[in-house]
């Protein structure tokens, strides 16, 4: 016998009143009879009408946008955006609040985060429950910071230039993204057709006039020719492997951190917000403060950033081991650090190649693991190597939030924590976490 088919709820409207912020870009909801509904474009405190735009009536929650506001935040602006808004573009969260409330809201998440997957406080996080902007990011109400280097744009079936809306594969079509960093803007990738091309990303580097774009094309489809208003290398993402492969000029770009040049290769990661390197390399150094003659591990090292900072500073005798798992971030590192005679940077995932190494204890530790976090496996085995203190670099507050648990069962615990938005108008935040262990007692 066949299940009855579920009854969609999408298009329903409920008139609710708006809690807490919730991580995600969205806030927390309920409906009369109790339904949890997590709604963006709306602000705590506000009353609105949400319409539903995800879930059915067996659902644990649904997602919702606010389309009206009936009793609107004192934090709430016109977004400065006119892509922003229910059912348009997905690549902005929050571009309807204050800059100051915006970075409020993310404290908050990283607050609740840290409470219920932590059990830590913001005091015994050693946080003082800011978020900072980035230097040059506080501008004139209605401006928007243009801090995205990185844009990957979405095209129609036309080849019109677009961005994804949100949890869709739908493409909002735009003349301009507010938030791409002018590097970006003056490719004029907006103003051109891009048949038979499924994104162009683009790409502006922060530390030197490189710029990039990277065609994946539609199955079948041919490379147009890429003429824009500035010079640019030219990549391509292959159909069959998913490989990035050089088209014509560099394959890769140069960034600036910490007074060192950086190749980055075939649109590898670099973080995107021209301040962030710099801004997170200073964090670790300041937390770590590295000693003549130190043993120090990068891990999820990238391109070198963390590991070259830690060669300069741990001197002829001290050494440094970076992992990373992208073969040719591995290739760009090394090239990277090749001015270091005691550095080395090893190929494969951080919890199958670390055990290989054979090291058994360290001075200090960095780590930027992915979305996900390290895990519990190689959390424990980083607490077992004694660390006099360990940097976790974090995109993700549950993801640290959740590790932060596996190392108080390993015995360290948080010195200090320090958040930073770097992906204004978005409700990403980075943050950097100083542990060190826990002392026993006497």
């Amino acid at each position: 016998m066949q299940n009855a088919p579920e009854s969609s709820l999408v298009g329903q409207e409920y008139e609710v009143e708006v809690g807490p912020v919730a991580h995600g870009g969205h806030c927390i909801a309920r409906t009369e009879e109790g339904r949890v509904l997590f709604v963006r474009h709306t602000l705590p405190g506000e009353k609105v009408v949400a319409r539903v735009t995800e879930g059915e009536e067996s659902s644990r929650f649904l997602r919702a946008d606010a389309v009206r506001v009936l009793e609107p935040s004192k934090d709430r602006v016109e977004a400065p955006c006119p892509y922003a808004g229910p059912g348009k573009c997905g690549g902005c969260d929050w571009q309807h609040a204050k800059p100051g409330a915006q970075r409020r809201l993310k404290g908050e998440v990283i607050a609740e985060q840290l409470q219920r997957l932590a059990g830590l406080t913001p005091e015994e996080a050693g946080w003082d429950g800011t978020v900072m902007p980035a230097e040059g990011d506080k501008l004139p109400p209605g401006q928007v910071p243009q801090w995205r280097t990185r844009v990957q744009y979405a095209i129609d079936d036309a080849g019109h230039v677009g961005l994804r809306r949100h949890r869709s594969h739908e493409v909002e079509p735009i003349e301009h993204c507010m938030i791409a960093a002018q590097g970006v803007s003056e490719l004029g990738i907006e103003e051109r057709l891009w048949e038979g091309m499924a994104t162009v990303e683009a790409i502006a580097a922060s530390g030197s006039g490189d710029r990039q774009v990277i065609l994946t094309p539609r199955p079948g489809a041919r490379l147009p020719l890429v003429e824009l208003d500035k010079p640019v290398s030219v990549l391509r993402v292959d159909e069959k492997d998913g490989g990035v492969h050089r088209v014509h000029g560099r394959a890769f770009v140069r960034e600036r951190a910490d007074d060192r040049t950086h190749r980055v290769g075939n649109g590898g990661f670099w973080q995107v917000h021209p301040q962030a390197a710099d801004t997170l390399m200073r964090a670790v150094m300041q937390g770590l403060l590295p000693r003549k003659g130190d043993m120090a591990l990068d891990l999820y090292c990238g391109v070198g950033l963390f590991a070259g900072a830690l060669a300069d500073r741990v001197g002829d005798k001290g050494a440094v081991l970076g992992i990373e798992t992208s073969k040719r971030a591995v290739e760009d590192a090394r090239h990277n650090l090749q001015q270091f005679d005691r550095v080395r940077v090893e190929h494969g995932k951080v919890e199958a190649v670390l055990p290989r190494t054979g090291i058994d204890s360290v001075d200090l530790i960095v780590l930027d693991p992915p979305r996900a976090g390290a895990g519990k496996q190689t959390v424990r085995h980083l607490a077992g190597l004694g660390a006099r203190r360990i940097a976790y670099v974090a995109c993700d507050p549950a993801a640290l939030a959740r590790d932060l648990a596996y190392f108080a069962e390993a015995g360290y615990k948080p010195r200090t924590l320090r958040a930073f938005d770097l992906f204004p108008m978005t409700h990403h935040v980075e943050c950097v976490a100083i542990l060190e262990p826990v002392k026993k007692d006497a």
